[in-house]
């Protein structure tokens, strides 16, 4: 486990939340690149990359342990990778969701994020508008960085039975809008916005100073995109979202080492 950290890194990794807390690529400014990654190697190149948030998200119940969804994550599947993660990632920020049922109240909130940051998180993310402000509130009072989650929320797909685009109609438009409005005054480094259409997504960003950080709002919509690694270099086939390029193939990378290792089992070199 991740228990202490290196004052300078330390120090320097609360100057780049700070710095990230400004950036308005709308205004100018460089778009925030934010990437999943869920173990130690993955981390590590990522790191090198030089991407600007690593995100050790609850996605990895789907993509790394074969959930349907990711209600399935508990906190110590959370704690599991996002230590691995640490151990890869020494310079980028790693930002930890806080998984479904542990933040049902601000003591537990705040008691969830503080297990996140001991096992190696420097921000922790959770879903939610404006009725998680106090849970919020509690988190960043104890010195943790928050970044919020609008939009389409993955931990609530039973209730709302699927994955449903946000922002439709003028109600939702203006909910979100209030309830970015709400994140940034609790005081939310960031917002993470999910499929969201992209014209909703474009008026939140305009309506905060803190930036947005898109995936599925189009391309322009937010300040920043984060990606899912294994949509990125596509390691994993089975579902690839609409709005995600591949830019890789490495299930047939694998595919294709692993059958010529198997066809040269037992054969003079």
């Amino acid at each position: 486990m991740v228990t202490t950290k290196e004052p300078e890194r330390m120090k320097l990794k609360q100057d780049r939340l700070k710095s990230l807390s400004k950036r308005k690529f709308r205004a100018g400014d460089k778009p925030i690149c934010a990437i999943t990654a869920y173990d130690y190697p993955t981390a590590r190149v990522l790191d090198e990359v030089g991407v600007d948030i690593i995100l050790v998200g609850d996605s990895l119940g789907m993509v790394v342990l074969g959930f349907p969804d990711t209600t399935h994550v508990t906190l110590e599947h959370m704690c599991h990778h996002t230590e691995a993660v640490a151990r890869g990632a020494k310079d980028t920020l790693i930002l930890g969701d806080l998984p479904i049922n542990t933040y049902d109240t601000p003591e537990q909130a705040l008691a969830t994020a503080k297990v996140l940051v001991n096992a190696g998180a420097d921000a922790v993310k959770l879903e939610g508008g404006i009725i998680q402000e106090e849970k919020i509130r509690k988190i960043i009072e104890a010195g943790i960085p928050v970044i919020g989650h609008l939009g389409m929320l993955p931990q609530s797909v039973l209730e709302e039975g699927g994955y449903k685009k946000k922002g439709k109609t003028q109600e939702q438009a203006n909910r979100l809008i209030d309830s970015a409005r709400c994140l940034e005054q609790v005081g939310c480094t960031a917002i993470i916005l999910e499929s969201v259409i992209p014209k909703v997504a474009q008026d939140i960003t305009n309506a905060i100073s803190i930036p947005t950080i898109g995936i599925g709002c189009g391309r322009t919509s937010c300040d920043g995109e984060v990606a899912v690694i294994t949509d990125v270099i596509g390691s994993y086939p089975w579902f690839v979202p609409p709005f995600a390029t591949p830019r890789a193939s490495v299930a047939d990378d694998i595919k294709r080492a692993v059958t010529e290792y198997k066809e040269a089992i037992g054969k003079e070199v």
